[in-house]
């Protein structure tokens, strides 16, 4: 039986490609059902040309999903996405809205709003990816976000499990923190399974999706527990006020409203791949990714330290500008820096990547940079999409290789004991 999936908020297909392979494998546990992939302000919808050139067409949706009535996406075992960041606070009850509702255009209200429509059809499963400042966002409400996301998901009937996972330290090329997000729904036996389970701790680090995939142990003898059954518009207004830190650790789980959460450190001794494993054959580089002499002084000058004074023209005064070094060029024997959105293009950059070769300096190639996220070479290389918009392609996925082995677990937990 396979096992139905629905793609929201799809870029270029990082979950997918985790989930069914690419090429997708015939034998594989995962279809994906339907899709969705929309840019906000954007004439030329770029991420979602590659998507459909990759994957087809069919049961894929260019549309703002806003707009995109629930009765459309067809029903579905699991909902993967990698959902923006944003300021998730809830508005007031509305009587014609028939319940809450959160700040427009905030589209982790859009989840919401589908797991809520589908009524006894909602998906059993949750698969999301987010930055991990999710758990300490807004500076004024340390963790009122990720309190807000749980606390709904609870109200609709779900049991929820994070993990701020660090690809690098679990053997792949980049260092790369996010947080993923594993919900099941009460009707599950996952659900059923850690509702009898005394122990949350044990469960957390030997007995959920993320504690198996990715096995670590308890950092610290620090618990953190808290409820958060109460009204959402409570939490949105109240939650954690007065305090600088967020009661959520790089670790949880969440039930019936209530949370554990834990700071881990990794187990892993296998295999590490760093920079220079990914690295392509150096007559495969085109010569503009190459350093000019005459910008190497801008380029260390932004990568090095500065302790300067500068002014600031609008509000007429002078201030003490200081950061610390980089790393100049980029250490190829260990894994690379995060990829951030600006990676593309030939201009100096403090953040961009700048590795040493026997070419000389140079910039990150598009195929290097989808593989320091673990997708095929030139997966996003078609015509009208420049070397720059497949670096920002780069820079807002995710590490493919975090959701394979999400999947793989989930797809054994589902096939052993969802009967």
């Amino acid at each position: 039986m396979k096992i139905r999936v629905v793609e929201l908020f799809a870029g270029v297909g990082g979950f997918r490609i985790g989930l069914e392979g690419y090429p997708k494998k015939s034998t594989g546990t995962y279809v994906v059902v339907w899709s969705n992939q929309w840019e906000p302000s954007t004439k030329m919808q770029h991420a979602n040309l590659v998507y459909k050139n990759r994957f087809g067409a069919e049961n894929h949706c260019g549309e703002d999903i806003a707009s995109v009535a629930t009765k459309d996406i067809p029903d579905h075992d699991l909902l993967v996405g990698g959902f923006p960041c944003q300021d998730y606070s809830v508005a007031t009850t509305l009587k014609r809205s028939g319940g809450l509702i959160g700040k427009k255009g905030v589209l982790w209200w859009q989840i919401h709003r589908i797991i809520k429509e589908k009524k006894e059809k909602k998906p059993r499963y949750l698969l999301l990816e987010n930055v991990d400042r999710l758990l300490k966002s807004p500076s004024k409400q340390r963790g009122r976000d990720f309190a807000i996301m749980l606390s709904s998901l609870s109200k609709l009937g779900y049991a929820v499990e994070w993990k701020v996972i660090n690809a690098a330290e679990y053997g792949m090329p980049q260092r790369r923190k996010r947080i993923f997000i594993v919900a099941y729904h009460k009707s599950t036996p996952l659900y059923k399974r850690l509702e009898a389970t005394a122990d949350k701790k044990k469960w957390v680090f030997e007995d959920s999706v993320t504690g198996k995939a990715f096995f670590s142990k308890q950092k610290d003898g620090i618990v953190n527990t808290g409820d958060l059954s109460g009204d959402l518009v409570k939490i949105s207004e109240a939650f954690n006020t007065g305090s600088k830190t967020s009661p959520f650790l790089n670790c949880g789980v969440m039930l019936q409203g209530h949370f554990w959460t834990y700071n881990y450190t990794p187990k892993y001794t296998g295999q590490k791949v760093v920079l220079a494993d990914i690295l392509v054959d150096e007559a495969q580089v085109p010569s503009e990714f190459y350093i000019h002499t005459a910008d190497l002084a801008r380029w260390e000058y932004l990568k090095g330290a500065k302790s300067e004074e500068r002014y600031n023209a609008a509000n007429d005064f002078k201030y003490k500008y200081t950061e610390g070094a980089m790393t100049f060029p980029d250490d190829i024997k260990k894994p690379s820096r995060t990829i951030i959105t600006g990676e593309g293009g030939r201009s100096p950059s403090r953040f961009k990547h700048v590795v040493k070769t026997p070419g000389g300096l140079r910039r990150l190639t598009p195929i290097e940079l989808e593989r320091l996220n673990m997708f095929p070479d030139d997966h996003t290389k078609l015509d009208k999409i420049t070397d720059s918009k497949r670096a920002f392609f780069m820079g807002n996925a995710l590490v493919v290789g975090v959701v394979e082995k999400l999947g793989k677990v989930l797809a054994n937990e589902i096939a052993f004991r969802d009967k």
